[in-house]
C-alpha cells in the first residue's frame, strides 16, 4: 500500500519529517523517500531501498542535507519517489500512496501526445511520474490534479511540495486516507494519525473525498471541496492501520475490537484461551476473548528486532521463511490446550497453514481459527494490499475453481454468509490449513464495528461491490442533460 508524511512550519522541519514519516513504516516495505525545499537551497531529495533495512538508519545519517521548512516523505511500495518536477506550474515535487490499473494506456497517450518518460525502475512505468505528467497538463495544480481523478482507474492520494505550501489531495472515493494535523507553528498531513502525537500535533480532521487543500504554515485552504460519494477502504480497520491511528474519526483498535467481541458472542466453540496472531490479529482477539468469556494468552509471540513483515522479501518461499521465523509459539501454554487463534485474513493460506502445523507440534489438543474479515472471494482493484498478482492466489478462489471448475463461477453466492456454498467453502479451507474448525466474521458484523454507513466503506474484495473512481469523477462531473 504504502504512506506518507508532509510537514510545513516556521522553523527547520527535517526532524519532524524524518519522524513523522517513519512513523508509516508499517505501510510500506520496498522504498522510501524524503524531500525538503527551501528557497535558496532549492530540493533536495534522497531514495533508498527498505527491502533489507529500515526507514531510520537509511536516512538518519543524511538528516542534515534536508535543509528548508518544508519536506514531504513516503514509504513506497511501489516505485521510488519523492519525483521532483520543473513545469510551466513551477518547480515541486510530488508523492503519491496509488494503484493505477491502465497506467500503460495512459503513458501511451501521453508519449503520442510527445512526452516522456525518465524515472523508470526495472523497465516499469513509475506511477507517481505518471501522474506528475497529467498534472502538469493541467492550468493549475487543481485542475491538474482533477485530471488525475478523471484518467487513472484504481486510487490515488498524493502530497505536492510547491514553492507556495503543500498541497493534499485525497483519492476520489477516499479509498486511501489523508489527515490533517496541526501544532501552534506547523501543519501536516499524513496517512496516519498516529504519526501525530509524539511529534506535538493535534488531529484537526480527514481530507475529504477527492478534496483538495493547500496547507502553509499558518493556514489549511481548501482549494476543492470534497467529492459526493465516499468508498473508504475497510483493510484499513481490518489489517494496515496502526492500532492508535484513526481513519474518519472511527479508533483501529476499536474497530478490531468490536469485531472481536460481536464473533466472540456468537461462538459456542469451547475452547481453554484465544490468542492474536500479532500484530494485527491482536485487537480482534482481546474483542474475543471479552465477548466468549474466555482468558486471553499469548501463545504465540512476535519476534521484533531482526525480521521485518513478512511480504517483504521477492519470493513466495521466502516469504513464508520470514514468516516463519518471526513467530515464536509458547509451548508451555499451547501443550494439551484448546486454543482459538485470531487473525486479521486469509490470502493464500501458505503461512497460516505452517502456524498451525506448528501449534499442534508443541502440543495444542485443538487449533480454531477466528478470522476478523470475510472471506477474500475478490481481489482488490483499487489498494495493493497482497503481493498476489492473479485473484487466482487467492486460496478462496483456487477452492471455488476446484468446486465449480472454473474460478469464476457463482461468486455472489460463494461471497454471501450463510450459503451452502459458503459454507462448503470455509469448512474446505479450514480442512486444507489443518484447523480443528474455521470461522470468518460477517460482513454484517464488520461493517456495523466500523460503523460507517455500507455504502461508504468499500469492500469489494469480501463481496465484489464497488464504484470506481473514474466513474465516479465523470459522473459528478457530466452535463445537466447527460445525470
Amino acid at each position: 500500500m504504502g504512506g506518507f508524511f508532509g510537514t510545513i512550519s516556521k522553523k527547520p522541519c527535517a526532524s519532524d519529517l524524518f519522524y513523522g514519516t517513519d512513523y508509516n513504516s508499517h505501510l510500506g516495505t520496498k522504498r522510501a523517500g524524503m524531500v525538503t525545499f527551501d528557497p535558496e537551497e532549492g530540493f533536495n531529495r534522497s531514495i533508498h531501498s527498505l527491502e533489507r533495512d529500515y526507514f531510520r538508519s537509511k536516512f538518519e545519517d543524511e538528516l542534515d542535507k534536508f535543509v528548508g521548512c518544508q519536506g514531504l516523505g513516503v514509504i513506497s511500495d511501489t516505485d521510488p519517489q519523492p519525483i521532483i518536477v520543473n513545469s510551466h506550474l513551477g518547480r515541486y515535487a510530488v508523492v503519491t500512496v496509488a494503484k493505477i490499473n491502465n497506467q500503460r494506456q495512459i503513458a501511451a497517450e501521453l508519449l503520442e501526445k510527445g512526452m516522456h518518460f525518465s524515472e523508470l525502475s526495472a523497465n516499469n512505468i513509475n506511477q507517481t511520474e505518471l501522474v506528475a505528467l497529467l498534472i502538469n497538463m493541467g492550468r493549475d495544480f487543481v485542475d491538474g490534479i482533477n485530471l488525475v481523478y478523471k484518467k487513472i482507474k484504481g486510487s490515488c492520494s498524493m502530497l505536492v511540495l510547491t514553492e507556495d505550501g503543500i498541497i493534499a489531495a485525497r483519492d476520489y472515493l477516499g479509498r486511501t486516507p489523508i489527515v490533517i494535523g496541526r501544532k501552534e507553528d506547523a501543519y501536516a498531513a499524513a496517512s496516519e494519525s498516529s504519526a501525530f502525537p509524539n511529534l506535538g500535533y493535534d488531529r484537526v480532521r480527514d481530507i475529504g473525498p477527492g478534496e483538495i487543500v493547500r496547507l502553509r504554515p499558518d493556514s489549511c485552504e481548501v482549494l476543492q471541496a470534497p467529492a459526493k460519494r465516499m468508498q473508504i477502504c475497510s483493510f484499513l480497520w481490518v489489517y494496515y492501520g496502526f492500532p492508535a491511528s484513526e481513519y474518519e474519526g472511527i479508533n483501529v483498535e476499536d474497530v478490531r475490537e468490536a469485531a472481536g467481541r460481536a464473533m466472540g458472542r456468537e461462538d459456542d466453540t469451547d475452547a481453554d484461551c484465544v490468542c492474536g496472531i500479532p500484530d494485527s490479529g491482536v485487537g480482534h482477539a482481546l474483542g474475543y476473548a471479552e465477548g466468549h468469556g474466555i482468558p486471553y494468552r499469548r501463545a504465540v509471540l512476535k519476534y521484533t528486532p531482526t525480521w521485518p513483515r513478512s511480504f517483504t522479501p521477492g519470493s513466495q518461499s521466502r516469504r513464508d521463511l520470514v514468516a516463519r521465523m518471526k513467530l515464536i509459539p509458547n509451548r508451555a501454554i499451547l501443550n494439551g490446550k484448546s486454543v482459538v487463534f485470531c487473525d486479521d485474513s486469509i490470502v493464500r493460506g501458505t503461512q497460516l497453514r505452517d502456524n498451525v502445523q506448528t501449534f499442534f507440534e508443541c502440543g495444542a489438543r485443538s487449533v480454531h481459527a477466528r478470522i476478523s474479515c470475510p472471506p477474500l472471494v475478490y481481489g482488490c482493484p483499487f489498494v495493493g494490499f497482497t503481493s498476489s498478482k492473479s485473484d487466482l492466489e487467492l486460496i478462496a478462489r483456487r477452492i471455488i475453481g476446484d468446486f465449480e471448475g472454473d474460478p469464476n463461477t457463482n461468486l455472489e453466492r460463494y461471497a454471501t454468509t450463510g450459503t451452502p456454498e459458503y459454507e462448503r467453502m470455509v469448512t474446505e479451507i479450514g480442512r486444507r490449513l489443518g484447523l480443528t474448525t474455521l470461522k470468518f466474521s460477517k460482513i454484517e458484523d464488520l461493517v456495523e464495528s466500523i460503523g460507517l454507513p455500507k455504502c461508504q466503506i468499500c469492500t469489494h474484495c469480501f463481496d465484489g461491490s464497488s464504484m470506481h473512481p473514474d466513474e465516479a469523477y465523470q459522473e459528478d462531473h457530466a452535463a445537466p442533460s447527460e445525470q
